[in-house]
């Protein structure tokens, strides 16, 4: 059930993808950071093009690690009221939050696409790769926000994930593929050998890889 690493994880998942390999309408979309290393293994195998969809947790304050919400691209915001309600997350508080996120967000995506035009994928069948769901809170944000562009179909694809997340999400979306469903789950780090920190270089390194002719005009064009 463990991963070596994210590549062997992008590699196990891509064999869950097959029926989508080789076709002109899809393309393969790598949450930062962790989820594009699984992401460009995913698109490699399907030989279609790999670009990014960027979210951004938003943390309790004084508990950062526990997420009360989650933005996306394209100003997605998603809170979870249960979290807000028990913890009393103030307006203010969500406020200041949001707007830090969003610079970061906004910071990651001039850096990771560069000179790229923005992303579109109206009329295709988007694939969202991570490299592991918990909650799902911040694919819920994605979901939302690549809704609004349009695409044909839209599947969310994972190395692993809950039983409760996985059926809670696999309503919203028009495909759910996951690689692993453990029980029980405590961490998508517990399920890699390998689950260190990938860097911005990192991400910036396999999207140039990835940026063939092929790729550039299906993913990026205007």
């Amino acid at each position: 059930m463990i991963f070596t690493n994210r590549q062997e994880a992008g590699r196990v998942l891509a064999e869950r993808l097959g029926k989508y390999a080789n076709r002109e309408d899809v393309v393969v979309l790598g949450v930062p950071r962790g989820g594009v290393p699984v992401a460009f293994e995913v698109a490699s195998a399907l030989g279609v093009p790999l670009d990014i969809f960027v979210l951004r947790k938003l943390g309790v304050p004084g508990h950062e690690e526990l997420a009360f919400g989650a933005i996306g691209s394209g100003g997605a915001r998603v809170l979870n009221t249960d979290v807000v309600n028990k913890l009393g997350v103030s307006e203010q508080e969500i406020a200041v939050a949001t707007k830090e996120e969003a610079r970061e967000l906004e910071r990651r995506e001039r850096l990771y696409r560069g000179n790229r035009p923005p992303l579109n994928v109206e009329g295709f069948t988007v694939i969202l790769v991570d490299d592991g769901i918990a909650t799902g809170a911040s694919l819920r944000v994605a979901i939302q926000a690549l809704r609004k562009l349009k695409p044909a179909a839209l599947v969310v694809a994972t190395p692993v994930a809950p039983r409760t997340t996985y059926h809670s999400l696999r309503p919203e979306v028009d495909d759910l593929v996951c690689a692993r469903i453990p029980d029980p789950f405590y961490g998508v780090g517990q399920f890699y050998e390998d689950f260190s920190q990938v860097s911005d270089e990192e991400v910036i390194a396999l999207l140039e890889r990835a940026q063939g002719p092929r790729a550039a005009s299906k993913a990026s064009a205007a």
